[in-house]
């Protein structure tokens, strides 16, 4: 099982290196200068030498393991349960019998197995750190991401009716559109029905917030109280089912006759032809041929 990506250990021993340069770099030249105030500029080279390499040794040390960190600090759940439950576990049974040590543990055990509220408690919280594995692992292996192979910050996780709200902080290299187009495998990489991402914040684009979906709570049937409202003793209305058409005809529609207006007693005049026979214009009309404006009014 491969604890840290090889892009992530190659990234980490360049990042490591040069903070070590810029370190002992930096330090080493003001601690020359604030030195070469009191004793003499070469002596002040070699105290700065002696201030700036530690230093820079110490800072590519935080960088190179901060890998190794980061990862501690994810389990950092997983990590402080297990030891609490150790302890306990020790002390239980080197101040107590083994008879008082089994029946302990099957109270602590069966108990909150047996009663449905503490056992739906510790179901959904558990689920809660099982997702936010699940959602790293689908950002490691079929989630493009950074060229150095940094995962997203996932922050933290409560239990909702329907399953799981999880809390992420993109980093660069990753968008809410491209995960829209994943949401399908993050819900199979879930164990869940489907998966839902929307933003977070309405001012910054990488705080998004997923919801993993396992059941449905809106499947019950509830029964309305408009029902004990009804007066059984008021008499039902019968009513005379009218007769519904089923099809209309252009003659069944009564709608008025639009008559066009016409010449009072001669009918409209015919438009002159352009050309005549033989192709010349024709004579300009008189003026007996041309209409009275008075007819129209």
């Amino acid at each position: 099982m491969t604890v840290i990506e090889a892009r992530v250990h190659r990234s980490s021993a360049r990042n490591a290196r040069l903070a070590f340069i810029l370190t002992a770099v930096i330090v080493g030249l003001l601690s020359a200068v604030v030195a070469a105030s009191s004793i003499h500029p070469i002596l002040a080279v070699f105290v700065g030498a002696l201030i700036g390499v530690p230093l820079g040794g110490l800072v590519w040390l935080l960088v190179r393991i901060w890998p190794v960190l980061r990862l501690l600090w994810w389990w950092t759940p997983e990590i402080g349960i297990t030891t609490l439950l150790g302890v306990c576990w020790v002390q239980l049974v080197n101040h107590t019998s083994t008879l008082v040590t089994l029946i302990v543990v099957a109270l602590v055990v069966g108990v909150p197995a047996a009663v449905p509220v503490s056992r739906r408690f510790l179901t959904a919280w558990t689920w809660c750190l099982i997702v936010r594995h699940r959602l790293r692992v689908c950002f490691a292996q079929f989630i493009i991401a950074n060229q150095s192979g940094s995962l997203p910050l996932i922050l933290w996780a409560k239990p909702t009716p329907v399953g799981e709200r999880v809390w992420v902080y993109l980093r660069p290299g990753l968008s809410l559109a491209d995960l829209e187009g994943r949401l399908d495998r993050i819900a199979v990489a879930c164990h869940a029905s489907t998966a839902l991402v929307e933003r977070a914040s309405d001012r910054n684009a990488a705080y998004l917030r997923f919801d993993i979906k396992r059941r449905e709570v809106l499947t019950a049937q509830v029964g309305s109280p408009l029902v004990d409202v009804i007066d059984d003793t008021v008499p039902a209305t019968e009513r005379i089912p009218a007769t519904v058409p089923t099809a209309l005809d252009l003659p069944d529609i009564d709608a008025p006759t639009v008559t066009l207006p016409t010449q009072q007693g001669r009918p409209a005049a015919k438009k002159p032809p352009a050309t005549t026979a033989n192709g010349t214009k024709p004579a300009a009309s008189t003026a007996s041929d041309v209409d009275d404006v008075s007819d129209w009014i």
